[in-house]
């Protein structure tokens, strides 16, 4: 039979740290419970009429731990499979079994996804090996925040501990960490000692503070959050070792306002080079209010001459409702098709539709002269699906030249819902300039921001933030608001606008540093 809760380790923060076997029975759940600490976005892969409840500390109504074992009967009970979604892994330092074993004395079936542990994750994010040849043999973890009200190390055999030697890891609270390291110092550890503590493990926001144990002790102030420390001779090879806060841009705060559809690969490519990407969308894509214009459009497929992608979105509307229409793509035979951009021929790749022209320049307004010179223009029938809001200047200039357009709505650009709940706070981040960048990837996503953020205030927002432009589309829809583009690239493509980014930051960081 199957389980009735998956009981899933999701890792310390980056959501990319689930296992596949995780990311299976979360994309398949019925209900899906979750603690605060699990990353947002890993609640994107739920099913979209899965029941998502919150039951971490900072949800409306916390639940307790008895209240949280008998949830899971409940809606186990009511037929529905459930996905547990814990941080770290279940069974280390968690609550993972007592609520399995409360379900095992309940008779519900269950399963046990193993996550990777904060105490494994954290530290390699870090650069520090737990074990290294020479760093001793044992690695010993150490819970240090039981008791959140207290400002006492936890009781345990500091001197049974210093003997053993190895690396120690220890979860430590922001109380008890400072009494932590002096019980380390007090029960055998030598104060010269390498060790590190690491803040935010795993997220673009994680810190490392690393020097000797002396050194930690030391320190006037330290961040009133959790942390992970890592004590032994492992802790000195980080300087050898880091990566994650090496990347080009660690600790950049990026504001991407595409739809959340489409935001995928900018927020992958930012966060692949150590971005934080904050995910704002200001535009949502929707089906067209008729779908009869397309219908009619898409029956006569094969009587048009070409049909005119101008969009990675116009390609994948369109040819979706061809197949949900007619059931056969071969209805584009003979058909010649146009792509501005390779991220519109990717996308109808996918559908194992080639493209036969692509403009060298990736803007709509390159299709024309582009057509021209495959032959003559004149009585050509030439279909051009779009947006709603879409610009009414490639049809007009292939009017001039003689070619039959019809153009038809494939899909609308609306309104994004804006400050979702638990969605952060754009605006004061803007106000309070935490913010490094802000991306706009079309004219529709600005005209939204500036519908969202108000006309006035929206140039005065990102006067002191960098703004990125896909292209000179963009540029000129932000100009109008009054909303200068610092940061364009070269091609029209989400990875050189990425690269762009990197070398715009790169450049700033050098000059501050020569100001310094």
């Amino acid at each position: 039979m199957r389980p009735a809760v998956y009981i899933i380790g999701t890792g310390p923060g980056d959501p990319g740290l689930i296992s596949v076997r995780g990311l299976r029975a979360l994309t398949e759940a019925d209900v899906v419970i979750y603690d605060h600490l699990v990353h947002p976005r890993l609640l994107r892969y739920a099913r979209q009429d899965a029941e998502k409840i919150d039951v971490g500390s900072a949800a409306p109504q916390p639940l307790d731990q008895e209240a949280i074992c008998y949830l899971l009967v409940e809606k186990a009970r009511e037929g529905k499979v459930v996905a547990r979604l814990k941080w770290g892994d279940p069974f280390v330092f968690d609550r993972g079994g007592q609520e399995a074993l409360f379900l095992h004395e309940q008779g519900v079936l269950f399963e046990v996804v193993p996550g990777i542990p904060a105490a494994i994750a954290t530290p390699g994010y870090a650069g520090v090996p737990v074990t290294y040849p020479g760093g001793g043999d044992t690695v010993t973890f150490v819970r240090g925040h039981e008791d959140h009200s207290s400002v006492t190390a936890p009781e345990i055999d500091w001197n049974a501990l210093a003997q053993l030697g190895g690396t120690v890891i220890c979860y430590a609270g922001p109380r008890q960490l400072p009494e932590i390291l002096k019980a380390l110092t007090a029960h055998g550890f030598a104060k010269d000692e390498s060790a590190a503590i690491v803040y935010d493990g795993t997220l673009p926001s994680q810190e490392t503070v690393e020097g000797t144990l002396q050194d930690l002790i030391e320190l006037k102030t330290l961040r009133q959050k959790p942390a992970i420390l890592v004590v032994g001779r492992v802790a000195a090879l980080r300087q050898h070792l880091r990566w994650f806060d090496e990347r080009p841009l660690f600790g950049k705060r990026i504001v991407v306002t595409r739809s959340r559809e489409q935001a995928v690969e900018l927020v992958d490519l930012l966060e692949s080079l150590g971005a934080e990407a904050i995910e704002a969308p200001m535009i949502r894509i929707a089906p067209p209010d008729d779908y009869g214009p397309l219908d009619e459009a898409i029956t006569r497929a094969g009587s048009y001459d070409w049909i005119l992608f101008t969009s990675a979105n116009a390609a994948d509307a369109f040819v979706r409702r061809l197949l949900a229409v007619s059931g056969d793509i071969r209805d584009l035979k003979g058909v010649k098709l146009c792509a501005v951009g390779p991220a519109t021929s990717a996308r109808l790749a996918k559908y194992g539709l080639r493209v036969d022209l692509e403009p060298a320049e990736y803007v709509s307004e390159a299709i024309v002269p582009a057509l021209r010179e495959t032959g003559e223009l004149t009585g050509k029938r030439l279909l051009l699906p779009r947006a709603d809001i879409a610009r009414e200047v490639v049809a007009e200039e292939l009017r001039k030249a003689g070619a039959e357009v019809i153009e038809v709505t494939a899909y609308r650009t609306v309104l994004a819902e804006i400050e979702r709940e638990g969605d952060p706070d754009i605006y004061r981040m803007l106000l309070e300039t935490r913010i490094d960048v802000v991306t706009f990837t079309s004219a529709s996503t600005v005209k939204n921001f500036v519908q969202v953020f108000g006309a006035d205030q929206a140039a005065d927002l990102l006067r002191k933030t960098a703004v990125a432009s896909i292209g000179p589309v963009t540029a000129e829809a932000a100009e109008q608001y009054g909303i200068k583009t610092s940061i364009m690239p070269k091609e029209y493509t989400i990875p050189a606008l990425v690269e762009a980014i990197v070398e715009q930051l790169l450049v700033r960081s050098k000059a501050a540093a020569r100001v310094i």
